[in-house]
């Protein structure tokens, strides 16, 4: 009888529980598209605090201002979870807001967290804790924390992290991450951000180049590359294979692809690509032209392994910086960009663009299906000289020449 009334209750209690603690609407939004100015943040933050200098077991510190935290946030939280983070700055303590996105339920779409952190001096402690309308009991609060801990220390991805920092000290300027470098992090961080699988697709791939040969002693066009792993990723997916395993492989295709056409080796992402069979250094070319390949490749792998904004935001700042004093800012670089992530969009896409570019694959791509004409496009454009004639790249003229950039990469047979 104890059983028979036990169970329904608890089982009302969790019902309960659960419309408490989710909510219909996040706290905090999905952050916006990284842009070309977030990118050269990111860069300059990680050039401040690249510790590779330092020996093995020495302390070092990060420091983040409230804006550099807020952009790290929101881009944990998206890559992670699909949702959004902030954390605001106090004297020794901190609010930390987070919206994470749920499956379908009949409760609500959001589990929306508020926390308040106390600086200790050592690890923070958590003061108040909510989960949607739910006030945690402030005696679970050191239980929940060390949970969380245990669960980062035994994730691959982030245990090595997690056990290197020894203490965070909290300021209403700036939050400070006292960590112990150690020599095999950068390698323990990249072996655990690839899955295996992906390591295995990965693999195949690389076999494939090593096999590749070209008959013309200048090298290889990048659309006789991509045709070949393009094939291969069909092959190993199968003929019944469903739009997202078809995307698996693909994907593994453009990244190996493009270290391939860029002249990497996988060993900066996968460390255990250093001991795989290398294929030989080639010229590979777009258009006759080696330095679009490059453009094109890089951004088909971003647009496939992390979506079209960041790989749109990535080409436009390789571009500006050129304009810095490089190469100057092209046009023509740019559209290769903006033609490799349609592509790469294509190669992960729904299965309608799927069939798209396999009917181009079965018909055997062409050096013209990749990119539209580009010589009339300006390019080696100096800092002043590009100031000069389009202002900034948020100004009408750069648009109108985007627009007609992107006009020419639509109208291509493999995009109708």
């Amino acid at each position: 009888m104890l059983a028979a009334v036990a169970l329904p209750l608890g089982f009302v209690a969790l019902l309960g529980l659960a419309w408490y603690c989710t909510d219909n609407y996040p706290s905090v939004p999905r952050a916006a598209p990284p842009t070309a100015a977030t990118v050269e943040h990111a860069r300059r933050l990680l050039e401040r605090n690249d510790p590779r200098q330092a020996r093995s077991g020495m302390l070092r510190t990060i420091t983040l201002t409230q804006d550099e935290l807020d952009l790290v946030l929101a881009y944990a939280a998206q890559r992670a979870m699909q949702g959004g983070a902030r954390l605001a700055l106090q004297q020794d303590q901190a609010r930390l807001q987070a919206s994470l996105p749920l499956p379908s339920n009949p409760f609500g779409g959001f589990l929306n967290i508020e926390a308040s952190l106390v600086d200790t001096g050592a690890m923070p402690r958590i003061d108040t804790l909510r989960l949607g309308r739910l006030q945690v009991p402030q005696q679970l609060n050191a239980w929940i924390l060390a949970l969380g801990v245990r669960w980062l220390q035994q994730d691959p991805a982030y245990g090595p992290a997690a056990d290197a920092i020894q203490r965070v000290r909290i300021t209403p300027d700036m939050l400070s991450l006292v960590y112990a470098w150690n020599d095999q992090l950068p390698a323990q961080l990249q072996a655990s951000l690839v899955d295996p699988a992906d390591v295995e697709r990965l693999q195949a791939y690389q076999a494939r180049l090593v096999l590749l040969r070209s008959d013309d002693p200048a090298g290889l066009g990048l659309h006789q590359l991509l045709q070949s792993v393009m094939d291969l990723a069909t092959q190993r997916a199968g003929r019944s294979a469903t739009p997202e395993a078809l995307a698996l492989e693909r994907r593994a295709a453009l990244v190996v692809a493009a270290f391939h056409v860029n002249g990497k080796g996988l060993g900066a992402v996968v460390p255990a690509a250093a001991d795989w069979p290398a294929p030989l250094p080639r010229r590979i070319t777009l258009a006759g032209r080696v330095d679009l390949a490059q453009h094109f490749s890089v951004s088909a792998a971003l647009a496939a392994a992390a979506g079209t904004p960041l790989a749109d935001a990535v080409g436009l700042y390789k571009e500006t910086e050129d304009a810095r004093g490089g190469s100057g800012f092209s046009f023509a670089d740019l559209a290769a960009d903006r033609a490799g992530t349609r592509f790469g969009q294509l190669a992960v896409g729904p299965a309608a663009a799927q069939q798209r570019l396999q009917r181009r694959l079965t018909a055997g791509l062409q050096d013209q299906d990749l990119l539209p004409a580009v010589r009339d496009l300006p390019e080696m454009l100096q800092e002043a000289e590009f100031k000069r004639r389009y202002g900034s790249v948020d100004s009408a003229a750069f648009k109108r020449l985007q627009g007609d950039i992107d006009r020419r990469i639509a109208a291509l047979a493999l995009h109708r």
